[in-house]
């Protein structure tokens, strides 16, 4: 009986790299969605006021409901402190992300524009027909101001550059509030100037009254343009005709004044999806967001010039200017994720391959060995048909070398061996074939003759 031949060792590394190109692939594209998934998750805005009952925290709030009602990833968290001022301390801490400044306010170095809510507009009133014919004779008087508090009195002595005169504190007063005109210009003020927001000046008929009962002059600032030069923070503005009063007609002509913006401003570092998206909800929903008392009843988009006293958010002005973004553009960030994905998994796997689960390519001189096996189990055949099992034995071993180098799991060395060995043994088994044809095995009588009895 011949002796059992030594099993070879299938190494294939071929379904490994397979199986490893797949689980990169799938891996990979599984962090590109959950990357995907965990941008598109919502995302809280922590929105900085002052007053709780004051328009920046109606406004604030009425964006928060415009959100959810657009099924919006934003989410607002409203914060709200004792006044302006605090809220935008709170944002240049870093401790809000958005926030509602007038532009005469301290301004904050990371705030970039979102959206212009509304106007505040100067107006200088002096009583009866007594006209004001420029600043200079206004600084000579004194002036009552109607407005937001202490930062409106400010913003006047500022604007008339008299913050540094000794009797700054007497020319320019805080007047009482909800104090009616003729009663300011009878208790020794010569002039009042109120900053108010432009839509409230519209929708308002107090002035109309005050037209109506004792009458009132507005004066122009013809010097409007200079200051708004000259104080980035200041824009030109136009009251028009018959803004203030229809009947009688106040002003009967459009006069140039000065005035001021309200501006939602936002973090710098706040993404450029983010303030897009932000930017699209305000500008589509201008009438949900507008309040009862016309605060940001005409929103207007923020000024993308690079001279703007604050710039637009690259977000807004992206959305603005209705840059249309390339494809490139578009999935640039899905495409940097999937590539580093991509080469931090398969550098893994790869290393995973190789140090640990790779089988090295068996050498050619190996399977040399195998032949020689097969080369000693020749002389010990008695027939043809161990003969052909050698030789298929041997055609197979040859078959699975050529595979082996094609496919990387057999190396070359020792391949001279091989063809010599391969060589060797097919010509042993070729002369044993020709010995036992010529020697055939002697048939055993006695086997016969027993079988013969026993039949």
């Amino acid at each position: 009986m011949l002796p059992r031949p030594r099993p070879p060792v299938a190494k294939s590394n071929r379904a490994q790299i397979i199986i490893f190109t797949m689980l990169t692939l799938f891996l990979s594209a599984i962090t590109v969605i959950g990357g995907r998934v965990w941008l598109r998750n919502s995302e809280t805005l922590v929105f900085a006021v002052g007053d709780a009952n004051g328009a920046e925290a109606k406004f604030a709030a009425r964006l928060a409901t415009v959100l959810k009602g657009n099924s919006s990833r934003l989410r607002l968290k409203i914060s709200p402190n004792p006044d302006n001022a605090k809220a935008l301390a709170q944002f240049d801490r870093r401790d809000a992300t958005l926030a509602i400044l007038r532009t005469d306010a301290k301004v904050p170095p990371r705030a970039r524009t979102i959206a212009i809510l509304e106007h505040d507009v100067v107006l200088v009133l002096s009583p009866g027909g007594k006209k004001i014919k420029s600043l200079a004779e206004l600084k000579r008087k004194k002036i009552a101001v109607v407005g937001n508090g202490e930062n409106s009195v400010n913003f006047v002595r500022s604007a008339l550059e008299i913050s540094d005169s000794a009797d700054a504190a007497q020319r320019v007063q805080q007047a009482p509030p909800n104090t009616p005109l003729d009663k300011l210009f009878a208790s020794g003020f010569s002039a009042v100037v109120a900053i108010e927001h432009a839509s409230k000046i519209i929708k308002d008929k107090t002035y109309e009254q005050y037209a109506k009962r004792a009458g009132f002059t507005l004066n122009a600032i013809d010097e409007a343009k200079a200051l708004a030069r000259k104080y980035p923070a200041i824009s030109e503005e136009t009251v028009s005709t018959g803004m203030l009063s229809s009947s009688p007609a106040i002003p009967d002509d459009d006069v140039d004044t000065i005035g001021l913006e309200w501006l939602l401003v936002a973090q710098s570092s706040m993404s450029t999806t983010t303030a897009a998206e932000l930017a699209r909800i305000i500008y589509e929903n201008k009438s949900e967001l507008a309040l009862g008392d016309g605060f940001a009843s005409k929103i207007e988009p923020a000024a993308t010039d690079k001279d703007a006293f604050i710039v637009a958010h690259q977000g807004a002005a992206e959305y603005i200017n209705d840059d249309t973004k390339s494809f490139m553009d578009r999935y640039s960030d899905v495409m940097y994720l999937g590539a580093a994905a991509l080469s931090i998994i398969g550098t893994i796997f790869a290393a995973i391959y190789t140090k640990i689960t790779r089988v090295a390519p068996e050498k050619a001189s190996e399977l040399a060995s195998r032949i020689f096996d097969i080369g000693e189990r020749v002389e010990h055949a008695t027939c043809g048909e161990h003969l052909d099992e050698l030789q298929d034995e041997l055609e197979a071993i040859l078959r699975g070398a050529v595979i082996g180098l094609r496919d990387g799991t057999v190396s070359g060395d020792g391949l001279d061996t091989f063809k010599l060995g391969y060589e060797l043994v097919r010509d042993e088994i070729a002369l044993r074939r020709d010995h036992l044809k010529r020697h055939p095995p002697a048939v055993d009588d006695n086997l016969v003759v027993v079988k013969t009895a026993n039949g």
